[in-house]
């Protein structure tokens, strides 16, 4: 009886990890690519927007009031 109960306390810690540790993970996941997504939208999308948007101001600003 005593070593069932120790068998059954035993096996505890995995069914919850089994019960737990796939969710737990898929936050994980789920947070990590929204932080490369964030990244990836600030270091590299805003400044390539930034020098499109730049340059095109610079170069119809060169163009001159159209007659």
């Amino acid at each position: 009886m005593i070593s069932a109960l120790l068998r059954l306390f035993a096996l505890r810690p995995f069914l919850t990890m089994a019960i737990l540790g796939i969710p737990v993970v898929l936050l994980i996941a789920v947070g990590l690519f929204t932080i490369m997504a964030f990244k990836f939208l600030v270091f590299i999308v805003l400044p390539i927007a930034l020098v499109v948007w730049l340059m095109r101001r610079v170069f119809r600003a060169n163009r001159g009031p159209a007659t």
